[in-house]
């Protein structure tokens, strides 16, 4: 079939090392599962694990219920790889460890972290069916995992039923969303044709032609139908019109017995525990094995793990649960709440057998539970359902505080603080509001609401919160604390120290140690906007360097602590920083989270500043090209840095694919000014002059990325031997700058000065060695970019002596570093002003020795034979030679050799 070769092909891909996502839709029985049994089959052959998790109709309830069932099937290398994340290990069957009662949000975002990492252990293909009937954190899993899955030999295929995905269905956005994802393969299962269906029932071992062409006429191209309608005619039932009417009649030859089991299964969901199954039944053991013997060789159940049962399709088990009459129905879900209750089942589950039951009183306590469970297990669209659905059953209990352990209002603030680790700041806020104003609600209420973009609103929440609190308590501490960040960077900014200051001081006073965090994080934002940025450092390193148990407080903790290390160009120290945070958000699980991708791309960005481009390289791999959201293009962007720098292939791929994100300003900014840079290391200073007026015309005047983009505008006019617009560019730069600025921004004002020179045709040595002092300090690359400039002007001012000097700093760091657009420039520079090996001492003996067989016309595998040294060694020292003898091939080396004497 062609859908079965599309789905091969994702599978192909995933073993060759490019992760791919199958969504595999069609209507009930049209041979879903089918096709994707045979994809499971030939993965195992391919050497890759299978994992298969089957959502459920009260799914819904049940966070993670399909991750849960894959996951029991972990065998070696992958159930040692899912036994080093106990976040994943919480969702397994007996996982009593639930973790610590954190924010919801943070907890999913490790859970998401963690199945990336786990499914990166080996080749998996992970099933997910029945996807219609999914929680929306599963959803949201689906999202994730399609979005970040790169180079992972990972296949995942999710199957829905279309029939199913009525207009407001909540995965009709999330499959529109998906579709449109390049890594996404939708595959939809159309009906059989007359031909292929008489070719399935052949091969199912149907009956004469006759018989199959009645089946096919009844069909209507199902193959689920066309199977239950062919088992009918061989065993002599009526081939019944419907396919509901047609399971319902085959499960009517069962004993009275058995039917009633298969009620009670119908009732537990679409697989079943024997044993509870047995006792929902009310039968006798012997009885009861009987009866099931019956159903399992009708094919109506069939055995699934060690001690259950599972509906051999969907569809038979939603046939016999809507036969069952209401009261019949009633009386079965509250059997099952007392036998799951008696087990200690999932609070989920009790929640919904009990509510179907009408035991609204057990419900309000269940649900109350299933909420605390979902929050503890990084699912807050469950938590919030569960919650939601307690307070809608509040009023209608007695005693309702007591049952769920809490007040109504406790309960409403749970609820929207699951709404807002949802992302749904709105719906918090609407919630807050139905609660009396308090110093803990309307502190509550100015954190959403700022959190929602509405500060004006936000200021005055948080204003009423502190004139709500009690004096030297907690709330107030909270309460000025979050005021305090509500009016930074505004209008009202004078206000914030004071207001931070009270705040640290109420919350040491009474131990609010979230209060004191927050506090110290804003005092410390406060010294770095007045320019004082030791105290800043000084203040993020106090809140960095204990763990407060609060994982997203100390991953922005450390970041902003590394990052101030780095910008005072202490890169020694804030690389240690920035790798204890790595660490952190690594074996957390949270290397995706905000400050997790931030912490990431600051460990790259001080390698690639500090020369260390091998480890720059390995972690901008992590930073995928294909993107799809503007969080995803941001980290690609990251990677251009090196990439540019270095010429690779790679760059025009990443370009590709951010252009779609050039609307967001800091894609804009990172990735056009990168593309700047590469079109003038292509020659093409018009398309970089383009680049460039476009991020600056987007762009905020007071933004200190002016300065950046500034001087390479500016570089671009020079080459174009234009001098428009270059003194509002310098004039730009120079209004970005600002007090404490960092030694990089300082370092680029100092290279748009220098380039506002060369626009006006001055080859200004002073300033280009100043751009060389300024970036010396910590960066490798752009001091040698520097270098490259100064050396040309020393020559344009008669400095050759100095200029050589100059050139040959710059030729080895770009060597080194493997920057080959700077190395061709110098090479050409080197030829102009003829630096060549004839000038004494500018190669090494080694250098000669490989020039000799170099001229001999041996390759590097050859010469490393001769002088016993790695062919890698060879490639260095033949990259060497051409830089420092200006030349770029080796013919041409050869050629300067002999004319030079040098061989």
């Amino acid at each position: 079939m062609a859908e079965l070769d599309r789905l091969v092909a994702v599978l192909d891909s995933a073993a060759g090392g490019l992760a791919g996502v199958a969504l595999v839709g069609g209507d009930a029985g049209i041979g879903k599962t089918r096709m994707v049994t045979e994809l499971s089959e030939r993965a195992e052959a391919a050497g890759f694990a299978v994992l298969v998790g089957q959502c459920a109709e009260l799914g819904d309830a049940l966070p993670y219920l399909p991750l849960a069932d894959a996951l029991r099937d972990a065998r070696g290398e992958l159930r040692a790889a899912l036994d080093a994340r106990p976040v994943l290990g919480r969702l397994l069957p007996g996982g009593t460890d639930l973790g610590p009662e954190t924010a919801s949000a943070l907890t999913q975002q490790q859970l998401f972290g963690s199945m990336l990492g786990f499914l990166a252990a080996q080749p998996v293909l992970l099933v997910l069916e029945d996807l219609h009937w999914a929680d929306q954190s599963t959803r949201d899993l689906l999202v994730f995992l399609s979005r970040m899955l790169q180079t992972e030999r990972v296949c995942l295929v999710g199957t829905y039923r279309t029939d199913d995905l009525h207009r407001r269905h909540p995965l009709r956005r999330v499959l529109a969303e998906l579709k449109r994802l390049p890594l996404v393969t939708a595959v939809e299962l159309s009906p059989l044709d007359r031909g292929e269906m008489a070719d399935y029932l052949t091969s199912l071992g149907g009956g004469d032609a006759q018989m199959i062409g009645e089946v096919v006429d009844r069909a209507e191209g199902n193959p689920f139908y066309a199977e239950e309608l062919l088992e009918a005619a061989i065993e002599g039932s009526s081939m019944t019109d419907g396919l509901t009417s047609l399971l319902l009649s085959r499960a009517e030859l069962l004993s009275d017995a058995a039917q009633r089991v298969l009620r009670g299964a119908a009732v537990a969901g679409r697989r079943v525990d024997h044993d509870l199954l047995r006792e929902a039944s009310g039968l006798e053991e012997l009885a009861f094995e009987e009866a099931m013997r019956e159903i399992v060789s009708r094919g109506l159940l069939r055995p699934s793990g060690e001690y259950g049962y599972a509906f051999r399709h969907a569809l038979l088990q939603e046939a016999v649960y809507t036969d069952l009459l209401p009261g019949e129905r009633t009386r079965m879900h509250s059997a099952f709440a007392r036998l799951l209750t008696a087990r200690s089942g999932a609070a989920a589950e009790l929640a919904y057998h009990y509510l179907a039951g009408h035991d609204l009183a057990e419900a309000l306590s269940a649900s109350v539970e299933a909420g605390r469970r979902a929050e503890r297990l990084g699912a807050p669209a469950e938590a919030h359902r569960h919650f939601e659905q307690a307070l809608g059953l509040w009023d209608r209990v007695p005693d309702a505080e007591a049952l769920a352990g809490m007040d109504r209002v406790r309960l409403v603030l749970r609820t929207a603080a699951a709404a807002a680790d949802m992302g749904d700041n709105h719906r918090a806020t609407a919630q807050v509001r139905e609660v009396p104003p308090t110093a803990e609600s309307l502190e509550r209420l100015a954190y959403y609401l700022y959190d929602s973009d509405d500060v004006p609103k936000a200021i005055v929440a948080a204003e009423a919160a502190v004139a709500a609190a009690s004096p030297g308590t907690a709330a107030l501490a909270k309460a000025l604390a979050t005021l305090s960040r509500t009016l930074s960077w505004g209008p009202r900014h004078a206000e914030v120290r004071p207001l931070a200051d009270r705040a640290l001081e109420v919350a040491r006073a009474t131990g609010a140690s979230d209060a004191e965090k927050g506090a110290t994080i804003v005092l410390a934002s406060c010294a770095e906007f007045e320019g004082d940025r030791a105290l800043a450092e000084e203040l993020f390193g106090s809140v960095a360097v204990q763990g407060s148990g609060d994982l997203a407080m100390d991953l922005r903790a450390i970041f902003h602590h590394a990052r101030t290390q780095f910008e005072r160009g202490s890169m020694a120290t804030a690389a240690v920083t920035a790798d204890r945070g790595v660490r952190l958000a690594m074996e957390s699980g949270l290397s995706w989270s905000t400050y997790g991708t931030d912490l990431r791309f600051l460990q790259f960005l001080i390698h690639y500043m500090a020369g260390e481009w091998t480890q720059a390289r390995e972690t901008a791999a992590g930073f995928g090209v294909r993107v799809g959201k503007i969080p995803e293009a941001i980290l690609s962007s990251f990677a251009l840095f090196i990439e540019v720098a270095m010429g690779t292939p790679a760059v025009e791929e990443r370009l590709t694919w951010l252009r779609p994100f050039w609307s967001d300003a800091l894609v804009a900014y990172m990735s056009r000014g990168m593309a700047a840079e590469h079109a003038l290391w292509r020659q093409d200073p018009g398309a970089a002059l383009e680049h460039t007026t476009a991020v600056l015309g987007a762009m905020d005047p007071a933004d200190a990325g002016n300065i950046r983009i500034g001087a390479v505008a500016l570089w671009a006019l020079a080459d174009l031997g234009r001098t428009d617009g270059a003194d509002e560019l310098l004039a730009r730069a120079r209004r970005a700058a600002r007090p404490g600025m960092g030694f990089e921004g300082r370092a680029w004002l100092a290279r748009a000065e220098a380039e506002w020179h060369r626009v006006h045709g001055r080859a200004d040595v002073e300033a280009w060695r100043a751009v060389v002092e300024a970036f010396d300090v910590g960066f490798v690359y752009e001091a040698a970019r520097a270098r490259w400039r100064l050396a040309e002007a020393l020559l344009a001012s008669g400095g050759r002596a100095e200029a050589l000097k100059e050139w040959e700093r710059a030729v080895a760091d770009a060597t080194s570093l493997g920057a080959k657009p700077l190395g061709e420039a110098l090479a050409e520079l080197g030829r102009r002003a003829r630096f060549t090996s004839a000038q004494p001492g500018v190669l090494t003996g080694r250098e000669q020795e490989v020039l000799a067989l170099v001229a001999e016309g041996l390759p590097n595998r050859e010469i490393g034979e001769r002088l016993f040294i790695a062919q890698k060694t060879v490639s260095v020292h033949v990259s060497n030679i051409l830089g420092k003898l200006g030349v770029s091939s080796r013919t041409q080396a050869a050629a300067l050799a002999r004319k030079e004497g040098l061989i």
